[in-house]
């Protein structure tokens, strides 16, 4: 055998014996997933974007809360062009604060407030502010300026019609924000990659995603203390069915050399309690970080 064909063959070798470990590794995700009663999506990018791993990832899923990543991402594309600055101030009055849903702002500052434009973004990311969010959304000039963001950054299967607000009035209004895991995952490599904001905007996103506070038993949950994730939660109500519509989360795991893992898991139309459903993403991420930490220690 001549020393090139060797070559070639080892190479050849070596590409299917990873397809075959990545097959390993989406088959025992399935695994996970297989007997629980919801419908979970997962698609995951990795190994300098050469791996791609895809579960149910193309049904439109209700978001929720993951939601307001993309809402983030163009109040800073705004800023960015000048149109807001972060240390804008924003007055809220008490009207703005809406009882009856999730809201930090409202419970430190019941009477209103004013807050600059970077501190409702972090209240609306890190803290998952359903306020702060509809304040943002107000500002931007609604739902729809956010969806033309997207599709001009060739993002397609994310819907955005409603804000926090009209998704409490009704159960089934939750499910117009929709989206596709793999079209998350796709957002998060775009972010990531620096294509959608300047580097200042990057930064700030960044370290606050890192501090978000919400979520913590998700994609976080059973990695090793101190691993770095970016990421952003959604959660919805369970009805008197005991169906949770969405429990999710999507972000970055930041390997130890560095090297990025995207990710995004969604848990649809549950009848877990909500331990299982944070426990199917936080697995889910432990075998995918463990798999992806071996590969690197080669």
């Amino acid at each position: 055998m001549t020393k090139r064909i060797l070559i070639i063959f080892l190479t050849a070798f070596s590409y299917l014996n990873t397809n075959a470990q990545i097959d390993n590794l989406k088959n025992e995700i399935e695994s996970l997933i297989k007997s629980k009663n919801a419908t979970v999506g997962v698609s995951i990018i990795a190994d300098n974007f050469k791996d791609t791993i895809n579960i149910n990832e193309n049904f439109h899923y209700p978001m929720l809360s993951v939601f307001k990543f993309p809402i983030a991402l163009t109040v800073l594309s705004e800023v960015d062009k000048g149109n807001f600055k972060l240390n804008q101030k924003v007055k809220i009055l008490s009207k703005d604060l809406l009882p009856d849903t999730w809201s930090p702002i409202r419970e430190k500052f019941p009477n209103g407030t004013t807050m600059t434009i970077s501190d409702i973004v972090k209240y609306t990311v890190a803290q998952s502010d359903n306020n702060g969010c509809d304040i943002l959304l107000r500002l931007l000039g609604g739902t729809a300026v956010v969806e033309k963001f997207l599709l001009q950054n060739q993002i397609n299967d994310i819907a955005i019609k409603v804000n926090e607000e009209d998704i409490h009035k009704e159960w089934e209004i939750q499910f117009q924000n929709w989206a596709t895991p793999i079209a998350l995952t796709n957002l998060l490599t775009k972010y990531y990659l620096n294509d959608m904001l300047s580097k200042r905007s990057y930064k700030f996103l960044w370290k606050t995603m890192v501090e978000t506070s919400t979520g913590g038993n998700r994609i976080k949950g059973q990695l090793p203390r101190g691993t770095v994730v970016a990421h952003k939660t959604g959660t919805s109500f369970t009805n008197d069915k005991n169906v949770t519509a969405a429990v999710n989360d999507i972000g970055i795991i930041i390997l130890p050399n560095g090297s990025p893992i995207f990710i995004s898991v969604l848990v649809s139309n549950s009848a877990e309690d909500s331990v299982t459903n944070e426990k199917i993403i936080s697995d889910i991420a432990k075998k995918t970080l463990e798999y992806y930490s071996r590969i690197n220690c080669r």
